[in-house]
């Protein structure tokens, strides 16, 4: 062995054991201020919400810590508020603890102590994906999520996932929690690994919201309009699709027997190993759409995917669909396939579509008024 390979293998080892050091730090620096926070919020939620202390006293004591300890971030008015959201939310879920004495508040010893939920295993997977899960994202958790299984599963999905804050926000505004797992599919009978299938079933929505994708014309319209969209924006779809998806192209083209053929778009799942095909189309759910979508992924086992590769998986995209009727058509095929629908931005809802006019008259009505403040 060559000196240059010994080196490298000495840099690759230092450098693995640094980032396993800085992960361990992190997640013990996020358990403290967790902790942290949740004994602070129990101070403030005791005497703020007995009338011991006066309409004004967070302000107050916001401002003061913020004089006694300069540079400490963190203690504005607000979040000192989320603070005592995130006690009071989570109390019922967690060990009682003494009231934190107000000396302590200084150099507090804090040990956040998980008891079991009443509606929920608690796992030992559960208590650590609940602290590695940071401040913020409780914070937006529990702004969005009311039910306890839904926040839980945010939760998990955050620590598992290592969602940033955005990509959180978007799940949230997707309401994946009702739509994960719904998706109308053959999986478990194309896919022979049933782990694999199980875990293809909850990598899909039966729903996806699109409304980053800019329609100037919500009745003139078509596929490679919306195709068009997420690819402008695509980040945005990724977002919105979940985790492990890798961009692979859009209208992906395929030669067979001297005819071309394209996928409309064409990503790779990391957590599945295999390529997924998303179809477009325009109009409500027809059976025969899944024909063409069968085509493709055939072709695409056997002219495009590595052999390490599972099978490829498709997903039709429709504005509508009865959902057992999607079942029964896509059930005797043998690609895996499920069926979605999705929403743009000018999905009004019927009654509101008579407001269409009255906004696009108003914006004129600004438009002009602008041109007009600019020529003076």
């Amino acid at each position: 062995m060559s000196e240059i390979t010994i080196y490298a293998e000495a840099v690759k080892e230092i450098k693995n054991a640094v980032l396993q050091s800085r992960y361990r730090v992190a997640n013990i620096a996020n358990r403290e201020m967790l902790s942290l926070y949740y004994n602070v919020g129990q101070f403030i939620s005791d005497n703020s919400r007995t009338g011991k202390w006066g309409a004004n006293a967070i302000e107050t004591i916001s401002e003061q810590l913020q004089t006694e300890l300069p540079g400490v971030r963190g203690f504005s008015p607000m979040n000192i508020k989320n603070m005592r959201t995130f006690y009071e939310e989570w109390s019922p879920t967690f060990e009682p603890i003494r009231q934190l004495a107000t000396v302590e508040l200084e150099e507090p010893e804090i040990h956040l102590i998980i008891r079991q939920l009443p509606t929920v295993e608690l796992t030992t997977e559960d208590r650590e994906a609940f602290l590695r899960v940071g401040f913020t994202h409780h914070r937006e958790i529990l702004a969005k999520a009311k039910d306890l299984e839904e926040r839980w599963y945010y939760i998990r999905r955050c620590a598992s996932g290592f969602w940033t804050v955005l990509s959180l926000k978007e799940h949230l505004r997707s309401d994946d929690y009702r739509k994960y797992g719904q998706l109308p599919n053959n999986f478990s009978g194309a896919i022979p690994d049933e782990k694999l299938a199980a875990r293809a079933i909850r990598s899909f929505k039966d729903n996806y919201l699109l409304d980053f994708i800019d329609i100037r014309n919500p009745d003139e319209y078509d596929e490679r309009d919306v195709q068009d969209g997420i690819v402008k924006d695509i980040r945005k779809f990724i977002m919105t699709c979940g985790d492990g998806f890798c961009y692979v192209g859009h209208r992906f083209r395929m030669i067979i027997n001297e005819k071309e053929y394209f996928v409309d778009l064409l990503f790779f799942n990391r957590n599945l190993q295999c390529l997924i095909a998303f179809e477009l189309k325009r109009e409500d759910f027809t059976p025969a759409d899944l024909g063409q979508l069968s085509f493709y992924l055939s072709a695409l086992d056997e002219y495009i995917r590595k052999p390490f590769e599972n099978k490829s998986i498709g997903i039709l995209l429709c504005k509508e669909m009865d959902k057992s009727i999607v079942q029964l058509a896509v059930r005797d095929y043998v690609n895996p396939m499920g069926v979605a629908t999705y929403n743009i931005n000018k999905d009004f809802p019927q009654e509101y579509k008579s407001l269409i006019p009255v906004i696009e008259g108003a914006r004129q009505i600004l438009e002009e008024s602008d041109i007009s403040e600019n020529d003076k």
